[in-house]
Parts: structure tokens; C-alpha cells; sequence
């Protein structure tokens, strides 16, 4: 008789599928399915099948097609997500949700008895869309916040038990590269939202240019469903070149980022707040893998990041400016915040680290 243990079942809820739309909750949840192979994972994939991306570990776990033409968690998505999930959850030991807190999860939070019954939960914060929605939400069980300032967020909204697990970046994916050759590029990378910061990098790299750096700017943006893309890319260009900017790029969705931040020298990330983006950007972490300084809000959410990343006053493209000005300027201290930031990601953000704190959690939760 066999007396292996049986693996654990978890789902990995979210709201669309692991192998769509590249959004910061689809990539915590692929990595933890990644990281994670002693677990029975059952997961949402995309039917039918268009991207061609697989998550990774995809091949340990059970994929439930749900139907989705471009990926987007749009609501047919969502609804999918909520009913298949009830179902699913009562064949699983354990559900791990990737939720984005917004305008949705306050009614489902109600309904957490009704669609997971008694089942354990572990909820997977990758942001809050509005800090107004905590007060009208529940937890869904333990609650896991991405950084310390976020956990305070949420305990202080009483969503009781709430553990802090830093997201992980692949180091083996995104190596250090050396300095890149040339008139240097400044990069900014983000989405079209309302004070996401790609105006404020625009004015900081102004501010930068008139007091004599010379470099190239290059801004990568992605979209979110309805949004008008060649709009809003060409009010980016407009306030650039009424800026004084003559040497801009403005990208739509990059697919080999790894290629364009090792063409970089410096990564601009200025948002004025955070809103529903992730409290650790997952671009902040591949630009300190890969070895290039970057100029951060000094919100506290980047507070854990400490000596590695320069940081501004949110909002102050002036200061911003500034900043971008003297690191230009510093080729020494250039190499000592890109020795710093491979460093951190390293310490902090490896995978090794990631994997064994959601392994405890699981068991702990199990047991």
C-alpha cells in the first residue's frame, strides 16, 4: 500500500485567465503555480486558446477553460470567475484569490460563505483600486499584502490576519546587463491612468533636458479595456514636444521587455499615487534585476526598497527632474545604484524566498 501523502488541491482564483492578459494578479498567481509543484493547482486558462503563452508549472495543474476572446478580465470573465470558482472550490482544500481590490470585490467579499463555504482562503492583494472600498469590504480569509505599507492599509480597514509576501522576479530571466553604449535612454513604463505618471515623467524629463541632459526618452504603455490607445498616445507626444522634448518614443505594449530595459540607462517611475497598480511594480523590480538605477515617488510603499532607487517627492516633476539630471551626470554613482539594486532584488524579491514563504503559509493554513 502507498503511503505518499496526497498533494494538496488549491484553485488559483482570478478573475481572467493565466494564460490571457498580463496583469499583475495573472503573474503573481503564475507564480506561485511555478513555484509551488508539490501542489495540486487548478487554474482558469483561456479558451480558445490565442496567446500561445503557457504560465509556468502550467504542465502540474489543472487547467478550466473559460471562455475569453482576448484574455481582459472583462465582466463575462469576471462572472465566469465567481461561478466556476463556487463550484470548483468545494473539490479543492485550499482557494487562493488574486484580487485586485475594486469596484466588485466589496459584494463579493459578502458572499465569500456562500461561494467557498468553510474552505480555507488566502487572498492575494495586488492593489487597491480606492481606499473607500476597504470600509465596505470583508476579508476572504488571510490576507496577503505585497508590502508592509499596504498591510497596514489593511489592517487598519480590519481585515484581520494579513501577511506581508513581497512579489519574486525570475533572476534567471532577467540578468544583469552592463551599461548600455550611446546617448543614454530614459524609460518610463506604465499604463494610460489618470496620475499613473507618465505626464509627470514627461515634465521631469523636460526639466532635466533644460538644465543640459542629453538623452532619449522612451515611454511604454499599456492599456486597459476601452481606452482609446492612439489618443492618448498622441496627447503623450503633444505635451512632449510642448515640453520641449524632441527625442520621444511612445510605445504600445512591449512584449520583449527584458530587451528594451537592458537599452535603457535609467527607469522613470513617478506616479503621483499608486491606485490599483501594484504596491512593488513588477517593471521596478525587472529594472533593478536587470541592473539599472530608477527614480521612484517617494510614496511609502517604496519605502523597501531603501538606498537602492533614488526617490522624489510624488508629484514634483521639478525635483524629479533633478534627480534624473545628477544620476545622468554620475557615472560612478550610476554603477553603485545598479550594484544596490540587483542586491535587493536578490535579498529580498528571489524566488527561493517567495516559494517557501507561500509553502508555510499553505501548510500552516492546511494543517
Amino acid at each position: 500500500m502507498s503511503t505518499t501523502p496526497r498533494r494538496a488541491r488549491v484553485l488559483l482564483l482570478t478573475s481572467s485567465p493565466l494564460d490571457g492578459a498580463d496583469g499583475a494578479d495573472v503573474r503573481l498567481a503564475s507564480d506561485v503555480l511555478g513555484a509551488l509543484p508539490d501542489v495540486d493547482f487548478t487554474w482558469f486558462a483561456q479558451w480558445p486558446h490565442r496567446r500561445g503563452r503557457q504560465p509556468p508549472g502550467a504542465d502540474g495543474g489543472h487547467a478550466v477553460r473559460m471562455l475569453s476572446w482576448d484574455g481582459v478580465p472583462h465582466v463575462p470573465e469576471r462572472v465566469q470567475s465567481a461561478m466556476a470558482g463556487a463550484v470548483l472550490a468545494r473539490r479543492c482544500d485550499l482557494v487562493h484569490a488574486f484580487l485586485t481590490i475594486g469596484r466588485t470585490f466589496p459584494a463579493l467579499s459578502w458572499l465569500r460563505p456562500l461561494l467557498f463555504g468553510a474552505r480555507p482562503v488566502v487572498h492575494t492583494v495586488p492593489g487597491v483600486m480606492d481606499a473607500r472600498l476597504l470600509r465596505r469590504s470583508r476579508p476572504l480569509g488571510t490576507t496577503v499584502a505585497l508590502s508592509e505599507s499596504m498591510a497596514r492599509r489593511l489592517r487598519a480597514a480590519d481585515f484581520g490576519d494579513v501577511r506581508v509576501i513581497p512579489p519574486m522576479i525570475p533572476l534567471e530571466q532577467w540578468p544583469c546587463r552592463p551599461r548600455p553604449r550611446g546617448l543614454p535612454v530614459v524609460l518610463y513604463a506604465g499604463h494610460h491612468d489618470p496620475q499613473g505618471g507618465a505626464e509627470t515623467a514627461i515634465d521631469a524629463a523636460a526639466e532635466a533636458a533644460r538644465a543640459g541632459a542629453r538623452f532619449r526618452l522612451v515611454l511604454a504603455m499599456r492599456g486597459r479595456p476601452g481606452q482609446d490607445l492612439h489618443a492618448l498616445e498622441q496627447a503623450l507626444r503633444e505635451r512632449a514636444v510642448a515640453a520641449g522634448l524632441r527625442d520621444v518614443e511612445v510605445l504600445g505594449y512591449v512584449e520583449d521587455m527584458p530587451e528594451l530595459l537592458a537599452s535603457a540607462h535609467v527607469l522613470l517611475f513617478p506616479p503621483p499615487v499608486i491606485g490599483g497598480k501594484p504596491d512593488i511594480p513588477l517593471t521596478v523590480l525587472q529594472a533593478l534585476a536587470t541592473g539599472r538605477p530608477v527614480i521612484l515617488s517617494d510614496l511609502p510603499q517604496f519605502a523597501d526598497f531603501g538606498n537602492a532607487v533614488l526617490r522624489a517627492p510624488a508629484g514634483d516633476a521639478r525635483r524629479t527632474g533633478q534627480q534624473l539630471l545628477w544620476l545622468l551626470g554620475q557615472p560612478r554613482s550610476w554603477d553603485v545604484l545598479a550594484e544596490r539594486g540587483r542586491a535587493a532584488v536578490e535579498e529580498h524579491f528571489g524566488p527561493e524566498r517567495f516559494a517557501a514563504r507561500y509553502a508555510a503559509l499553505y501548510r500552516e493554513l492546511l494543517s
